[in-house]
């Protein structure tokens, strides 16, 4: 089971070949450390061996989904402030032009590098289930699961926020400028309006054609226009959204936990109670929230160490898993134009996926063979499952060391989520996923901003058809599996890279294609987000506007089965540190982003 950590740390020391893996090395604690319980997984990272990144003589970068958080983290930067400082500016900003992502109503997980003692820790701000939750709670009266399109809009779905909390956290422990600060460019857009984005308008009307917007929300996000009375804000437009400047406000005079205690907390607990389907969320359970400080999972890659969330996202492990089958094979000989480097980085993800399925859910509540999932010995094992020539017929869960039995998983996951990156002038950095899950999260708009529906994270049945316990099950105060994935990677000692993406369960096929075009492909951080995105879950799915199609047909020749689409809307942002300290940073084009140096 997983332990909150204050300063725990592991001594980091790798050179070409060595691998510092989860559950393999020795942990150093800088401060007192608790005996490891036993059959507890001891995972790694905290101190990279401090080192300036590379002759270090850059100014920052922001690197986000929306020009206006790009400045607010820059006007932060620019003030003297932290990377974890810009990144409460960005998302402060980021729930207000882009509230169909992310927002104070949702969750996150953040993952930062302190340059000057070298610790790499991660921040949980996960939202949780409230007390009165059910494992059936997701299941009609004949016992079936609800359809996403009923669950999504149900105040059920709404979970614990906790975002805030966990940027308070963050902020407490590497923060620079006053905790007001940060607030201020996002409080200003509220106040004086901020034009309306193509992607906004757009999904505005996609929400009003399929009647997915709640009365406030609808009120909101919509003008008075044709004959049904409602039309989406014409792109351009100035937006306003006074609640929510009242709402920071009051978080930025007040702290984080005025957030999850009177008039906000009221109106979040009122909100999850209408119909359709009320939830039991109340301000008990938001009063009880908590934020966690805690061990990254890292795990060598050829050259590289590679760091990333530990559940309850699945994220880092199962990136960890793709890089780890990959590293059994020479993947910079095959390069991105070739039939074998595509099949073998489905194929790695499809053994990925299934393992990450059957066995990852909130490890507070539930046994995860972490150490086991990212054993350099079971990930070869796994390797040699793939054939250089046809696809595997059937991908099963494995067996890894230390695996309870689990039923087969039944989540499913769909994208409304942001990612971002910063790194300060100091060469801290944040990488940072956010999210309300589903497009306006749960519909719900109080008090400013949309309320999650994070709780259909969770698997809707509690056991499979043979009746064996499924990991991600519902359970009071549990916090859903999630696939975010805010990851870093080091090189001797130095920050090397930040990468991140949104995109449902997706993000984990996003996150490690953008890896492997740049640690093995030798891609410019742009060229490795601008790859075909290619998803192998299921049946794959393809961007087939990004990617040749004679690579298709050669890889449906050796077996592999594709799902018609044009594929899914990542959101990837990624910033690298050339050889001369340098910033490089990428903004993925399916989005509206940037990636802007601070002079």
């Amino acid at each position: 089971m997983r332990r909150d950590v204050g300063r725990l740390s592991v001594a980091l020391a790798l050179s070409i070949g060595a691998s510092l893996i989860a559950g393999c090395a020795a942990p150093v604690a800088r401060d007192a450390r608790p005996a490891a319980v036993a059959g507890e997984a001891v995972v790694g990272a905290a101190v990279i061996e401090a080192k300036p990144a590379r002759d270090w003589r850059a100014g920052g970068m922001v690197a986000a989904a929306n020009p206006w958080a790009v400045e607010a983290g820059l006007e932060v930067l620019r003030a003297g402030g932290s990377a974890v400082d810009a990144a409460v500016a960005v998302q402060a900003v980021l729930g207000l032009v882009e509230p169909q992502s992310s927002g104070l109503g949702g969750g996150a997980f953040l993952v930062h590098y302190d340059a000057r003692s070298g610790d790499v820790v991660t921040f949980d701000g996960r939202e949780v289930a409230p007390q009165g939750a059910t494992p059936g709670m997701f299941l009609d009266a004949t016992g079936k699961p609800l359809t996403f399109p009923v669950a999504v809009r149900a105040g059920r779905a709404v979970g614990v926020p906790g975002v805030v909390s966990m940027l308070g956290m963050a902020h407490r422990e590497f923060g620079r400028l006053p905790w007001s600060r940060p607030w201020q460019p996002a409080i200003r857009l509220a106040e004086r309006g901020f034009p309306v984005s193509p992607r906004l308008n757009e999904l505005i009307a996609s929400a009003l054609a399929r009647d997915a917007l709640l009365p406030a929300g609808r009120a909101y996000l919509t003008v008075e226009g044709r004959a049904d009375g409602r039309t989406p804000h014409p792109v351009g437009a100035s937006l306003k959204n006074p609640d929510y400047a009242r709402t920071l406000r009051s978080v930025a005079t007040r702290g984080a936990r005025a957030f999850y205690a009177g008039e906000i907390a009221e109106a979040i607990v009122a909100g999850a109670a209408v119909e359709p389907m009320p939830g039991s969320l109340s301000l008990a359970d938001l009063a009880a929230y908590r934020p966690a400080r805690l061990e990254p999972v890292c795990s060598g890659y050829r050259v590289y160490l590679v760091c990333g969330m530990r559940p309850p996202s699945s994220g880092g492990i199962a990136v960890l898993s793709v890089l780890g089958t990959l590293e059994n094979f020479d993947m910079a000989s095959m390069g991105p134009d070739t039939v074998a480097g595509w099949h073998h980085l489905i194929e790695a993800q499809r053994l990925a996926y299934a393992d990450r399925d059957k066995f990852v859910a909130d490890d507070r509540l539930v046994a995860v063979p972490l150490a086991g999932l990212t054993d350099k010995d079971y990930l070869r094992s796994r390797a040699a499952l793939v054939s250089p020539s046809r696809a595997m017929a059937v991908v099963e869960a494995g067996e890894p060391p230390g695996a309870p039995s689990r039923g087969r998983d039944a989540t499913a996951e769909v994208p409304g989520t942001s990612h971002f990156v910063v790194v300060d002038r100091l060469g801290n950095v944040v990488s940072m996923t956010t999210t309300v899950e589903s497009l306006f999260g749960s519909q719900r708009f109080v008090a400013g901003f949309f309320l999650n529906n994070q709780l259909t994270d969770f698997s809707f049945r509690p056991v499979d058809d043979r009746g064996e316990a499924i990991a991600n099950a519902v359970a009071p105060g549990k916090k859903p599996r999630s696939s975010m994935s805010p990851t870093l990677v080091f090189r001797d000692g130095a920050f090397e890279l930040a990468v991140g993406s949104p995109g449902g369960n997706a993000i984990i096929a996003y996150v490690a294609k953008t890896l492997v075009g740049m640690l093995d492909w030798g891609l410019t951080p742009q060229q490795a987000v601008d790859l075909p995105n290619v998803i192998a879950r299921g049946p794959v799915v393809v961007e087939t506007a990004r990617i040749d199609p004679a690579l298709v047909e050669a890889l449906k020749g050796m077996g592999h089965v594709f799902r018609d689409g044009r594929g899914e809307g990542s959101g990837l942002h990624a910033v690298r540190v050339t050889a001369d300290g340098r910033l490089e940073g990428a903004a993925d084009p399916r989005r509206e982003g940037r990636a802007v140096a601070v002079p």
